[in-house]
């Protein structure tokens, strides 16, 4: 894994490219899918958490067409926080986003061999799946991977 150092002067260094970077540069890390690790300079510390958020921050107010989370939808965020018992957001956030992110792909590819499949089929097991998800999600707590699906049809 790739190692990122913050320094006091808030600078990040690669440690394994020998040189400076910006979250600019650590982005283009999450799109080709290189793990890294940010770390401070001084106590090793991880700090990765919050240079991902910074990296959010930045891409929220560098296009504001392209905004993925409203002034409504922040302000839920931090009322979950102060719940008495917090909902297991992250686990249905990381799923859904999962869950877009393949299908979007997915769609992709069969808009690619688009001859051999029609669009309303496509449509069709899409909804399917998207439907098949959220049952399991709200039907049994969370999302369930198919290992504990077939171990309750044993």
């Amino acid at each position: 894994m790739r190692v990122i150092r913050k320094y006091a002067n808030r600078r990040l260094y690669d440690t394994q490219q020998s040189r400076y970077v910006t979250l600019e540069d650590l982005r283009r890390l999450i799109l080709d899918q290189e793990p890294f690790r940010v770390e401070d300079a001084k106590s090793g510390e991880d700090l990765t958490r919050t240079i991902l958020l910074s990296i959010i921050i930045e891409q929220e107010q560098a296009d504001g067409e392209a905004e993925v989370f409203s002034n409504d939808l922040l302000a839920e965020f931090i009322r979950v926080y102060d719940m008495a018992q917090p909902l297991p957001l992250a686990r249905y956030l990381e799923q859904g986003t999962k869950l877009m992110l393949e299908q979007q792909k997915r769609m992709q590819d069969q808009w690619q061999q688009a001859l051999r499949h029609s669009p309303m089929e496509v449509m069709r097991d899409l909804a399917e799946e998207n439907m098949r998800f959220w049952q399991q999600t709200i039907g049994q707590g969370g999302p369930q991977n198919d290992d504990d699906d077939d171990s309750k049809k044993s």
